[in-house]
């Protein structure tokens, strides 16, 4: 997690574990990050090497590739292969671009 943190803080986005409290997000751009589940290697029966599937999810209120850069100029540098998706979130107006990888669990 020390590392996903510290490539959020780099991008210089505002970021929340999971979502911001009621009244509390910014304008837009921001970061929602959440560990969405697991994709542990097993061996004998047990969890050899545990992995953490990780969701961040970049809101903005226009297609902003600028932004979309900066995080993935960020995850690129830290060696973090990822896959990317979009979507538009009609009842709050904002794009969600989503990154989607593996990180080893602390």
């Amino acid at each position: 997690m020390d590392k996903l943190l510290t490539v959020l803080q780099e991008t210089g986005i505002p970021y929340a574990y999971d979502h911001f409290s009621e009244g509390e997000a910014p304008e837009p751009p921001f970061v929602c990050y959440l560990f969405f589940g697991s994709n542990n290697f097993a061996a004998d029966g047990h969890v050899y090497y545990k992995i953490n599937e990780v969701h961040v999810e970049l809101y903005t209120d226009c297609k902003d590739l600028s932004v979309e850069r900066t995080l993935e100029d960020a995850l690129d540098q830290h060696g973090i292969f990822y896959e990317k998706s979009e979507v538009w979130i009609e009842s709050e107006k904002l794009y969600e671009v989503l990154y989607v990888f593996d990180e080893e669990a602390d």
